[in-house]
Parts: structure tokens; sequence; C-alpha cells
């Protein structure tokens, strides 16, 4: 005994009982915005800060305690780099990340950085130590600084510092000039010709 489509259809449906009306009723007591909904739009009313901070924190290698910090950018002369390493250069901002919580080291240093350049200060000094306090991983606040300097487009060259201030617990950074002290230069040496 074959069965068409409709037959089918119709065994399929025999127990559906029709629906008394077909127009929905809304409560009026929730008529307003969930919870749930109220929450998200006051997130999205917030004026949440975006971090500008593009320093990574994920894992490092980490370097010798003792490791001496050595980096130049292409286009840094070598006797700049070497009067840096030598400390002939008046230091003109210290930074002291000592003891720091790593994510806050990484942002003492961002905004440090950037502030120094903004500021046309050219060449600071940042302690770092050397970490041999914690046994288990030396040197953890070191590698991540090694790793930041090299991140930051205005670090032009860092080194570490010589013993007097610091020595491999210090490190000696170059920062490029601003914008508005590379124009006031050019407008300088524009008149002299």
């Amino acid at each position: 005994m074959s069965l068409n489509d409709f037959d089918l259809f119709l065994s399929s449906m025999e127990d559906v009982k029709p629906l008394k009306h077909d127009t929905v009723q809304f409560d009026s007591t929730k008529l307003g915005p969930s919870l749930a909904q109220q929450e998200k739009r006051k997130a999205a009313e917030c004026d949440l800060a975006i971090d500008e901070n593009y320093l990574r924190s994920e894992f490092v290698e980490l370097l010798d305690p003792h490791a001496i910090l050595a980096f130049k950018k292409d286009g840094v002369q070598g006797q700049v780099y070497k009067n840096l390493r030598l400390a002939k250069y008046q230091l003109d901002a210290t930074l002291d990340l000592h003891g720091q919580p790593l994510n806050r080291a990484r942002s003492t240093l961002f905004n440090f950085i950037d502030d120094c350049h903004k500021r046309n200060i050219r060449v600071v000094l940042i302690r770092h130590g050397i970490g041999i306090k914690n046994k288990s991983q030396p040197g953890i606040l070191k590698s991540y600084t090694n790793k930041w300097l090299q991140e930051i487009p205005a670090v032009l060259a860092f080194h570490s510092a010589l013993k007097h201030h610091g020595g491999s617990g210090a490190t000696y950074v170059m920062i490029k000039k601003s914008d508005e002290k590379k124009h006031e230069n050019r407008e300088i040496h524009s008149k002299r010709s």
C-alpha cells in the first residue's frame, strides 16, 4: 500500500490542534530593556580608553642577568653609538623599574620613552636591575626591557651602562629628536645657506 505525499502529510498532522487565536499579546510590564541590554548599553556608552601601548608582553627568551644589552638601528653612526656606550652624553632623565610588576613596568617604560620623545629628551638611563633576587628566573625585567626598547620606534640605540651608573643592571637609551625639534633644526640650517 503506497501513500502519496498528501496522504503522508495528513497522517503526520492528525494529532495537531489548531490555535485558538493568531495574535500575540505583549506583557506591558516587560516593555523596557532587560538587565543584559542595559549593561550592554552602559558598556557601549562608556568612554573606554584605548591602550596605545603596543609593547608585547608574551614570553621572551630570558637573558643572563649579567648579559650586556646592545642595540642600534641602521643609520646610527658608529661614533655616536660609541659615545652613548661610553656615557659621553649627558643623561637627561632616569627611570627606575626595580621591583615593578611586569605589566606596570611595560606601561611605565612606554609612557616614559613617549614623554621623553615629546619633550626632546635625547639620552636617558633606565634602571631595570639584573634580577638575581628571583633565583628561579633571574633577569626577567632586564630581558623584557631589552625586547621592549627594540620595539619602540623612537629608540635609536641602547647599551648597558657603565659600572658607576648601574652596570648591567641599567641601560643608556638614545631617543630620536622630536618632529618639532627636527623642524626647528631645518629652519636654523636653511637660514645659513
